[in-house]
């Protein structure tokens, strides 16, 4: 009995396999990615490589300063102040608009 039962679940498991190849092969949507901004923590957009390009293009070494540790959780609206006037309102202007080019 358990011999015939193996043939079954085996003749059943061929007549669904094409179905089971097919659905393993349609393409998997995927979450859409979120879009980091100007009021993300420097940290996050040093995280991704795409947005850190842009960060580094309008304040180069931002990475590499002493003080990194104490301000990556800051976005960069909270960090002008505390900048000595490295980050402008021009550099926040230029870096808005590079990220919201990236997913346009």
């Amino acid at each position: 009995m358990k011999a015939t039962a193996l043939a079954a679940a085996v003749a059943l498991l061929g007549a669904v396999s094409p179905t089971l190849a097919e659905d393993a092969e349609a393409p998997v949507a995927e979450a859409p990615a979120t879009q980091l901004t100007i009021d993300n923590s420097i940290e996050e957009l040093m995280a991704t490589e795409a947005t850190a390009e842009v960060l580094l293009k309008h304040i180069p070494g931002i990475d590499e300063h002493p003080a990194y540790g104490q301000f990556k959780g800051m976005s960069l609206i909270e960090l002008q102040p505390w900048s000595a006037g490295v980050v402008t309102d021009e550099i926040i202007a230029a870096v808005k608009a590079d990220l919201e080019a990236l997913t346009a």
